[in-house]
């Protein structure tokens, strides 16, 4: 047994340590032994929790689809960057039943929309690896904010952006920690389950099926996915024996053609960007009434209405999105003005021998005298409007990008800036330095029209290269 009077003496320590790390006008946390409740993202400063990494999600849940009844067990496998005392879970899920630390009952409480508040019962080492294992269970509706959600089946799925993942198991959820993950899920056995990697378990045992899928790489908590329903699956393998797994509603089976050509579309993609990221792929083809799909990692989730042209996009996010991850939600452009560039300019011009200039020039003819369509920036656009600008206006900015400094230069550089972020983050800040230093033409007026202003860029700036008028 571990004496008080040694654990104190040896944390004492630890915050002396960290006390001389501080840089000298920096000032200490109001309490240095609690992981901060937030990490301060521009537009969500409560998402995320200080003090701790998480390295793995081992997720277990017994989902009823006629009672909606969701039971789980999660298991985060973490390292402490600090002292702690007491730290924080994101969740917003049914009622919690317990919680452990290291195997040892932990206090915890449910603080606010979606704070877990955790007291283990031996303050945790800086540095030091530690496991929470948070049980809960209750009836699970529909999430108001998205995230859980339930089919018209009866069963269930889980998508939403840029939160979806505390709704269903508790995390740390931000887009700088990501983790490994793995689910195993009971049902009964006439359901079916299917998730983010690779099938590693599907058992029936008398009334009940249990099914476990994992990811061999990292992921975000809203990129994790689950969905169960009456599926009918498709298996493909891609050239090199790259499995592709997707899995169809009742009512969605008509998409089939659509997700055939996956294979030809991650070919394209990867002509573009560099080897596909991750070691599966597929699609969640759902047949609830959602207004949006949504890049889940190795694994989309497309809503009823879903074309080829939102397979493209929602692939490109594999790597721009899911392999390469934003630091902040401000810097969403990284990731959904890529997908809409490649899905609105690159596979119609090089799939289809479209005109793109013209496509160009004719949607500024439309809205080059709209003040409403530029007024949101492309960079930082505010908290609330993020996901507006950068599907319109964000294939513009790159297609006269890409026309200002010729392709020369242009797809060599995006593919090498995300090839080297992967598994990672980065920032639009870091995006225009690294493309100022592959090229010798002066973007600062550029970046500074596109991406900064709020008003039209100017007209050398709308017509560069080529689309000079």
């Amino acid at each position: 047994m571990t004496s008080c009077k040694w654990l104190c003496a040896v944390l004492a320590g630890a915050l002396l340590a960290v006390g001389a790390s501080l840089p000298a006008q920096a000032q200490p946390p109001a309490d240095p032994l609690v992981g901060a409740p937030g990490l301060g993202d521009p537009y969500y400063p409560d998402d995320g929790n200080g003090g701790y990494h998480v390295g793995h999600y081992a997720v277990a849940i017994d989902y009823d689809p006629p009672t909606h009844k969701l039971t789980g067990n999660a298991r985060l496998d973490a390292v402490s960057t600090q002292p702690l005392r007491m730290f924080d879970l994101d969740f917003n899920g049914p009622a919690v039943q317990q919680v452990s630390v290291n195997n040892l009952p932990a206090g915890f409480a449910r603080i606010g929309d979606h704070k877990l508040n955790i007291t283990p019962a031996l303050p945790i080492l800086p540095g030091l690896p530690f496991t929470v294992t948070v049980r809960y269970s209750g009836i699970e509706a529909n999430s108001s904010d998205h995230g859980w959600t339930i089919s018209p089946s009866g069963g269930a799925f889980a998508a939403g952006e840029p939160h979806s993942a505390a709704t269903w198991y508790p995390l740390n959820d931000t887009p700088l920690d990501k983790a490994t993950f793995d689910l195993t899920v009971t049902v009964p056995q006439e359901w079916q389950v299917i998730s983010n990697g690779l099938r590693v378990r599907d058992e029936v045992h008398g009334p009940q099926r249990t099914v476990q899928w994992a990811t061999q790489h990292p992921v975000l908590g809203y990129l994790t996915t689950v969905a169960i329903d009456h599926l009918d699956f498709l298996n493909q393998r891609r050239a090199n024996g790259m499995p592709l797994i997707s899995a169809f509603a009742a009512r969605a089976v008509a998409r089939k053609d659509i997700e055939r050509r996956l294979p030809e579309v991650l070919d394209f993609l990867e002509s573009l960007y560099g080897p596909y990221p991750f070691e599966s792929g597929g699609g969640i083809y759902v047949d609830t009434d959602l207004p949006f799909s949504l890049e889940t990692q190795t694994r989309p989730i497309y809503a009823p209405w879903a074309t080829l042209h939102t397979v493209v996009h929602e692939n490109t996010h594999q790597w721009w999105g899911d392999s390469m991850s934003v630091k902040n939600w401000s810097d969403v452009c990284l990731n959904e003005c890529f997908a809409s560039y490649t899905a609105d300019y690159l596979w119609p011009e090089r799939k289809e021998g479209k005109d793109v200039d013209a496509q160009y020039r004719s949607t500024l003819t439309r809205e080059r005298n709209r003040p409403e369509y530029w007024q949101t920036r492309l960079q930082n656009p505010g908290a609330g409007k993020e996901f507006t600008s950068v599907y319109s206006r964000g294939p513009l900015f790159l297609h006269a990008l890409r026309r200002l400094i010729g392709d020369g230069v242009f797809f060599p550089s995006v593919a090498q800036f995300v090839r080297s972020h992967a598994y990672g983050n980065a920032s639009m800040p870091e995006f225009r330095q690294y493309m100022q230093s592959r090229t010798p033409v002066d973007l600062s007026g550029f970046f500074a029209d596109w991406l900064d202003g709020a008003t039209r860029p100017a007209d050398r700036y709308l017509y560069p290269g080529s689309l000079h008028t």
